[in-house]
């Protein structure tokens, strides 16, 4: 099982922001945290950056029990 770890948008669309996920490839977890939240977790995945264990992967990349997938919309913000 992996670590699928979710910020900003990501968390909220969520409604969590970790969980445990099945998965041989980093497509695969988050084809199954589509599964599991659906269309607006969807529309946020479709800007976000995916990494895993702290680096830019591809959805294509292994993993394995314990690594660590990370979901990080875009972000903006600062005074108006």
């Amino acid at each position: 099982m992996v670590v699928l770890r979710l910020f900003a948008a990501a968390r909220e669309a969520a409604g969590s922001g970790r969980d445990v996920l099945p998965g041989a490839t980093v497509g695969e977890v988050l084809d199954a945290a589509r599964s599991r939240y659906g269309g607006p977790f969807t529309e946020v995945l479709a800007t976000a950056q995916v990494w895993c264990n702290g680096e830019p992967c591809a959805p294509a990349d292994p993993v394995g029990d314990g690594d660590e997938v990370a979901v990080l919309p875009p972000v903006s913000g600062g005074a108006a």
